[in-house]
């Protein structure tokens, strides 16, 4: 009788993959403090997509696109929130940046910087890659070596809950006000990059062309930097 054939050493097998993640993820609860993750697979990290903006990110990511929604439904996700803005030499904003892209609700709204943070990534390194992936690489953010949150978001499915809605999950946002000192060139998502003074911003017009409660999270930037009107 022959023997039954060996799978080949380093095979992978989806399905199974997918099952063992989904029965993992059924049995730990918040109380299993003791719960330590499986890493991902060296080289690999989890693909981009930001509370305020539905983007592709090419990258290879260790959860599969059904695996991330899974764990949506089941996990608040971690995002960065990042407001550009250029000072004068006294170091006061004079002007605030924000990007008009299409949003998760379907709309094209005014947006400032956001995204995901990926397994493993510091909140400096989070900020830094999503900045230069909006803005360019010539934008020249000046984030410091231990940023600090202004405020911290919650994003639900529900905009009643806390008044910031993203329809596809709950988020946890850490938003930062970020000064840049180069050029700033819209990305490919986005359609345009437009910089207002704090008065333009903080009018009824910017808010009417916000979503998801961005435009409160505008005015708690400017009262942070002093300049709301």
């Amino acid at each position: 009788m022959s023997n039954p054939p060996v799978p080949p050493a380093g095979g992978s097998c989806r399905g199974s993959h997918s099952a063992t993640l989904r029965a993992h993820m059924r049995q730990v609860e918040p109380s299993d403090r003791g719960y330590r993750p499986r890493q991902p697979r060296h080289g690999a990290v989890a693909a981009y997509r930001g509370p305020v903006s539905e983007m592709t990110d090419e990258r290879t990511g260790w959860l599969s696109r059904d695996d991330l929604e899974l764990a949506r439904e089941r996990l608040p996700m971690v995002y960065v929130d990042a407001i550009p803005v250029r000072v004068d030499a006294r170091g006061e904003v004079i002007s605030l940046g924000l990007l008009l892209r299409a949003m998760p609700d379907g709309s094209i709204s005014r947006a400032p910087v956001s995204g995901r943070v990926l397994y493993g990534e510091r909140i400096r390194d989070a900020l830094m890659r999503h900045l230069e992936k909006d803005l360019g690489s010539m934008a020249l953010p000046q984030v410091p070596a231990s940023p600090q949150p202004f405020t911290v978001v919650e994003y639900f499915p529900d905009p009643e809950v806390s008044g910031f809605f993203d329809p596809r999950q709950h988020a946890v946002s850490l938003a930062f006000v970020v000064p840049v000192h180069g050029d700033c060139m819209p990305s490919t998502s986005a359609l345009d990059l437009v910089w207002m003074t704090p008065d333009e911003v903080a009018s009824d017009d910017v808010a009417l062309e916000m979503t998801g409660g961005q435009d409160r999270l505008l005015r708690l930037a400017l009262a942070h930097v002093g300049v709301l009107p």
